[in-house]
């Protein structure tokens, strides 16, 4: 029985204990509650952890730590104090989080490379640009600056409103008065859920004038207040290249600037130089910085470098790179640019709270709401002001009457029982009031003296005048513009200084891959089967006449070099292809390799779909209106285009001429649309015609007939006639000549032509015409791969019904499959093309 009832006794504790947790249950959808939650979390940070406010430009934690330095009297010109003893400070009244955000944040308000302008003194290891970190809180002191001080001035007089700290114990400032517009002055940046903030630091002279432009100006736009602040300020300095993003930002609240870093170059003996680094981009970790320098060096991404290292020292930054002999300082400096953090984007976010709602603002809203923010607090001030000088001149009142009946008042308070009869003795009989009464009875004999009612009296008419001024201030608002503008101007005296980062107004910061290619003569070679490469120039020896050659490029037993011209690496390739399109390269796209490798498969470089193979390459500096394309096909038609209708390239290339079913075309050449043009024939014949007799036509079209063709004949070539150069015609036998242009009359288009060369069985059939003089070099290539280079003066001028002399020594089962000209290139007098 007696364990029936305890069982049962037991059972309805358990109910009752279920029916008093089932009152406490709140039923509620779980997607609700992570909602508000979330939401309440959110704003938690946003508005008490990672935003600024838009008045005094300082996070919750910033302004509590510069709060507790003022409450402890740790001001500029008094003794430092230990780091751990702010923090703990700071951590046991107003900010209850982990002492490493305290002292995080009291490291950043004292780091000049951080901050433009520091808010903390600190004594110690307060860590540097590489990256080291401050010593222990217990090592370091620190104290405020002068210009916190300006921040904290008034703080005493209702400027702000308080708020109750996290326990309620104590009252801390929601805002500080803060005379320094600080937002734009330092800046800001932090991540708060869903959105962040990055206000880059300023000028403090061009953000006070351009405060004061506002003042004089409310509706000043944003270019009025932009010749005052001209751009951010790091301060690391640096180079800001471009306005744009800077305009946009200041427009918008939101905008990218590109900040480089600056440099200077040093000459050193035998060719050489350094480039040295005196400030890199701001937040950009110097130590870091000079360790991926080291790596691109040696990776190759950077070339031309023989030594890196850091000569950095308390009289400034020196990043030292030494260049080896003759590099080309321009293209390691746009290699380091667009590699390393040299150069970095800041990107602008001028996002702050707003009566603790976070807003992206524009400058003018920035500048417009600290103007408002300190409107408030001068107000406030001169109300709190006014109050005291009241109070206090009706303290005066009282004692001026007692002065003046002080006789009857020492008799009264004397035949006084009590304190509290004599105060009412004196409301009374003077109409005084308690407050006057009572600083009567608590005035010291020594101000009966007649020097103290003469300074008692005087002190009273300072404060009627004051008084007065206080009103007035109160009553016109423009008394508090012309105030703040004073205080901006007495800031600018004391703290301005001058601008440290330097801002381009060149907008060309999208560097072109061009720009990290250092310009060079390049031999670029086609195989039959399209094996594409480009060989430096240099590495080709000049010989004589019917040498042996070298080897120019090793290919299959089935593969020949079908194509070889000379360009520079900075030119703009146009490959044409035999169906008439064209496709565009750079010279440095193309893949570089030796003498001997055979190159890439131009199919890995252009789309070339159902197009056949690449006949005609020239290199383009830049596309003209006033130059042409003419091109020419195997059936004798020929055109003639201005260049710049090819400007535009598209990744699949685009039509260069309409062809019929059975033509191809073979060649291409640009005029400046006042040349004669020579077409030459496999079968040994050439017809010249005036430029003029082909007018210009579209991109797409087909052109007009060129020379009249028979014996299943077709157009080898296309030359541009010189009459200071020859022509040089090379035959598949390995025989050439040169023949005077002038003995090529011209003739109307569409005719049969002359004869240009015999060619017979010695000879073979014509694979080449040139137009040559006699400084020009000359290339000949064999379909096994064998070059020959010769100065074309050492090839006969002879006549045109001729059939030439030997060129090129050739295998019975090799042929002469294209021969080009090596054109000099004239640098100080010296011809790069010399002989060796």
């Amino acid at each position: 029985m007696a364990k029936e009832k305890q069982e049962k006794t037991t059972g309805n504790m358990e109910q009752n204990a279920d029916a008093k947790v089932t009152d406490r249950i709140i039923k509620r959808e779980i997607e609700d509650e992570m909602r508000d939650s979330y939401l309440d979390y959110s704003m938690s940070v946003i508005v008490g952890r990672a935003l600024p406010d838009v008045r005094d430009g300082l996070k919750p934690v910033h302004r509590r730590i510069l709060f507790a330095m003022n409450d402890m009297g740790m001001f500029h010109n008094k003794p430092y104090k230990k780091s751990a003893r702010i923090v703990g400070e700071v951590l046991g009244k107003y900010h209850p989080h982990g002492d490493s955000a305290v002292y995080d944040s009291m490291v950043r308000m004292a780091q000049n490379f951080s901050l433009r302008y520091t808010l903390i003194q600190g004594q110690g290891n307060f860590g540097s640009v590489d990256g080291d970190s401050a010593a222990a809180m217990r090592y370091t002191e620190a104290r405020m600056n002068q210009l916190a001080e300006q921040m904290l001035i008034d703080i005493e007089k209702d400027t702000v409103d308080f708020v109750p700290n996290f326990d309620e114990s104590l009252k801390e400032p929601s805002v500080l008065p803060s005379k320094v517009p600080n937002l734009l002055v330092n800046g800001s940046s932090g991540i708060a859920v869903g959105m962040a903030t990055n206000i880059p630091p300023h000028n403090m002279t061009e953000v006070c004038d351009g405060v004061i432009k506002v003042i004089d100006n409310p509706q000043a736009a944003v270019e009025d207040v932009m010749k005052h602040i001209k751009g951010p300020d790091f301060p690391t300095g640096g180079l800001i290249q471009g306005i744009t993003g800077i305009r946009a930002a200041y427009k918008t609240g939101r905008g990218k600037i590109i900040v480089k870093a600056k440099y200077i170059t040093e000459p050193l003996p035998k060719d050489k130089k350094n480039i040295v680094f005196i400030e890199i981009p701001y937040q950009v970790n110097k130590s870091m910085l000079i360790e991926e320098i080291a790596v691109l060096i040696k990776d190759k991404k950077v070339h031309g470098v023989v030594d890196l290292r850091d000569e950095s020292d308390r009289e400034g930054m020196r990043i030292v790179l030494e260049l080896s002999a003759g590099a080309n300082e321009e293209v390691i400096l746009n290699q380091l640019f667009k590699h390393s953090r040299l150069q970095t984007t800041f990107g602008i976010i001028l996002l702050a709270l707003v009566d603790n709602q976070p807003r992206v603002l524009g400058l003018l809203e920035l500048i417009h709401e600290f103007i408002k923010h300190r409107q408030n607090v001068v107000r406030r001030r001169t109300a709190f002001d006014l109050k005291k000088a009241e109070e206090k001149a009706h303290i005066l009142e009282g004692l001026i009457i007692a002065l003046n009946n002080i006789d009857d008042i020492v008799a009264l308070i004397k035949g006084s029982k009590t304190v509290d009869s004599a105060k009412k003795g004196l409301v009374a009989n003077y109409g005084l009031t308690e407050i006057q009464a009572q600083a009567i009875l608590e005035m010291r004999l020594q101000r009966l003296t007649s020097l103290e009612q003469d300074k008692i009296k005087e002190e009273h008419k300072s404060l009627i005048r004051l008084i007065a001024e206080l009103k007035s201030i109160l009553a016109d608002e423009s008394k508090i513009l012309a105030i703040i503008k004073s205080e901006l101007q007495e800031l600018k005296l004391k703290f301005g200084d001058g601008r440290k980062t330097e801002i381009s107004s060149d907008e060309s910061i999208l560097l072109e891959d061009a720009d990290f290619v250092q310009s060079e003569e390049m031999v670029v070679t086609i195989s039959n089967l399209g094996y594409i490469k480009r060989t430096p120039l240099s590495l080709y020896k000049q010989q004589k006449r019917g040498g042996k050659g070298i080897i120019a490029a090793t290919t299959k037993d089935e593969d020949f070099v079908s194509d070889l011209f000379i360009a520079n690496t900075h030119d703009f390739m146009l490959f044409f292809t035999e169906k008439g399109n064209v496709h565009w390269k750079k010279v440095y796209e193309l893949p570089l390799a030796s003498r001997q490798a055979k190159g890439t498969p131009i199919v890995n470089l252009l789309e070339l779909e159902n197009e056949g193979r690449v006949t005609s390459c020239i290199p383009i500096k830049e596309f003209k209106e006033n130059l042409n394309l003419v091109l020419a096909t195997k059936k004798g038609v020929i055109k003639k285009t201005s260049l710049d209708k090819y400007s535009n390239p598209r990744k699949g290339g685009i039509i260069a001429i309409v062809l019929d079913e059975d033509d191809e075309l073979v060649d291409v050449n640009l005029t400046d649309g006042s040349k004669d043009i020579l077409l030459a024939t496999r079968n040994g014949l050439a017809i010249r015609f005036r430029e003029e007799d082909c007018r210009p036509i579209g991109r797409v079209s087909r052109g007009v007939k060129g020379i009249n063709l028979k014996d299943k004949d077709e157009v080898v070539n296309m030359v541009i006639c010189d009459e200071r150069e020859s022509i040089l015609t090379v035959t598949e036998n390995g025989y050439g000549k040169r023949t005077a242009t002038s003995e090529y009359r011209p003739i109307g288009r569409g005719g049969v032509g002359v004869i240009n060369i015999q060619c017979d069985e010695r000879n073979g059939k014509v694979v080449s015409v040139n137009s040559v003089n006699d400084e020009d070099g000359i290339m000949a290539i064999s379909k096994n791969g064998i070059t020959i280079r010769i100065p074309a003066k050492d090839i006969s001028i002879i006549g045109r019904n001729t059939k030439g002399v030997r060129i090129m020594r050739l295998d019975e089962s090799d042929k002469v499959v294209n021969a080009a000209k090596v054109v000099p290139e004239e640098t100080n007098g010296n011809v790069i093309v010399s002989e060796e």
